[in-house]
């Protein structure tokens, strides 16, 4: 999809920036949540990045170096607790919502719904963002992972994907 931009607050969140890294950094991730909604069904406001990683030695070290360089604290905390961005943290946390210099990143292992990662993987979509390209959740993947969320933005995304689902299957008239 050359030229899809999602609607972000660019003064908080720079998810093309924040793409690029995890790309360049060899990571090996989905994009899940409300970006994944915007690429494929509907533009609503987001202003954050929700990703599902392999968990393999060698990925959660790329990613951890990718973390350190994006400089990740964990949000919504008010102490000031260190975050270490190593294998075994990203390894042993279902989820991190962290702050980074290019805005905020949600970090899932295995969200509730969700197939396994290697099947996500699998049935995942390509899109080119600003010559960046990055693998999406099918919409058969995001349905599930909102179904088992249920909160009411969760309906409301489930409700475009259907659709979205249904004119793609019907084909171009």
């Amino acid at each position: 999809m050359p030229g899809w931009r999602p609607v972000v607050d660019p003064a908080e969140f720079n998810l093309t920036r924040l793409l690029r890294r995890l790309v360049g950094g060899g990571v090996d991730f989905l994009v899940i949540g409300g970006v994944a909604v915007v690429v494929h069904a509907s533009p609503r406001f987001t202003k954050d990045l929700d990703i599902v990683y392999a968990t393999t030695p060698e990925n959660l070290e790329r990613l951890g170096a990718v973390l350190t360089e994006l400089n990740a604290r964990l949000r919504g905390i008010d102490e000031d607790i260190p975050f270490v961005a190593d294998p075994r943290t990203l390894r042993a946390t279902q989820i991190l919502c962290l702050v980074t210099d290019e805005g905020n990143l949600d970090l899932l292992v295995d969200p509730d719904g969700a197939a396994d990662y290697g099947t996500m993987r699998r049935r995942a979509v390509e899109i080119e963002l600003d010559g960046v390209r990055v693998p999406v959740a099918s919409i058969d993947d995001l349905i599930a992972m909102k179904d088992a969320a249920g909160r009411p933005q969760d309906v409301l995304d489930i409700e475009s994907l259907e659709t979205a689902r249904r004119l793609r299957r019907a084909g171009p008239r």
